[in-house]
């Protein structure tokens, strides 16, 4: 049911977990209140774990307010310490990044992007490429195409019958 007003104490988290590095309980607040373009997820990080892999968007910026607890902030090359009251960017097509729990206490935050229709993620640790894309709704849900792995240089004509002629 869609809400006009969400209070995160009243939130149900569900629990994911990956392994032994990823873990998180979150909430959809973006879905609750009824939005379609903004995404907004409520996360609880539990200490010494990371909620997502070290991952890169092309299209959607990100935004992270976190709101109680503290850690590092993994943004391309640098490890910024973070606590309550930062506000942390992940613009589209910039550095790569990775909030990582170093503190004694849950990391809380709110994690903040717009939903596009389309989406490429980069994810630099494991040389991995995500692709989600359809002509309507957000990507993660209503994607025509969603496929990922690993990729290879080519040519644009590279694989093609293009009788005879050289891959360009």
């Amino acid at each position: 049911m869609t809400e006009a007003v969400v209070n995160l104490d009243a939130l149900s988290l569900k629990p994911d977990t990956i392994g032994t590095r990823f873990a998180n309980e979150y909430a959809e607040i973006g879905t609750a209140l009824g939005l379609k373009a903004l995404g907004a997820n409520y996360l609880v990080v539990p200490p010494g774990k990371t909620s997502m892999p070290f991952h890169r968007h092309h299209i959607s910026d990100e935004m992270f307010f976190i709101l109680s607890g503290s850690g590092v902030y993994r943004f391309g090359e640098e490890r910024i310490p973070v606590r309550a009251g930062d506000c942390l960017g992940a613009p589209a097509a910039g550095a790569a990044h990775q909030l990582i729990n170093t503190g004694s206490e849950p990391l809380r935050y709110l994690a903040l992007s717009n939903n596009t229709n389309a989406e490429v993620i980069e994810y630099p640790d494991s040389g991995r490429v995500r692709v989600d894309v359809g002509l309507s709704g957000f990507h993660r849900y209503d994607g025509t195409f969603k496929q990922g792995g690993k990729l290879s240089p080519l040519g644009y004509w590279e694989g093609e019958d293009i009788d005879g002629a050289d891959d360009v």
